[in-house]
């Protein structure tokens, strides 16, 4: 599953909601266990995914492994977005012009 699209990632509802938690700061494994209704291995999985979309890296430290965003599949999501921001302002000023448009027809 290299190579997921981040987007993709966060389609899974346990991911988002783990990917939320990850938001407030770095977390253990067992700090992410505790907030979702899936087992251990389930939460690894579901982190594989995510480290896989660059969007969390992991460090050990000790016998845990810690958690935490990655700023790098955070910029690939962002660009992403930003550019559904720019179709929809792109859009709404063809809409505008259209309309500007017809009312100069009408009132002529």
């Amino acid at each position: 599953m290299a190579n997921m699209n981040p987007i993709d990632a966060l389609g899974d509802p346990t991911r988002r909601k783990l990917f939320e938690k990850l938001r407030t700061g770095p977390c253990s494994v067992n700090e992410l266990v505790s907030i979702v209704p899936v087992s251990q291995s389930a939460v690894s999985q579901h982190l594989k995914v995510l480290r896989d979309a660059k969007l969390v890296s992991v460090e050990k430290q000790g016998k845990q492994r810690i958690y935490k965003l990655n700023p790098v599949g955070l910029m690939e999501l962002r660009t992403y977005v930003e550019s559904l921001w720019d179709d929809v302002l792109t859009a709404f000023g063809e809409e505008a012009a259209k309309l500007a448009e017809s009312n100069e027809n009408t009132s002529t």
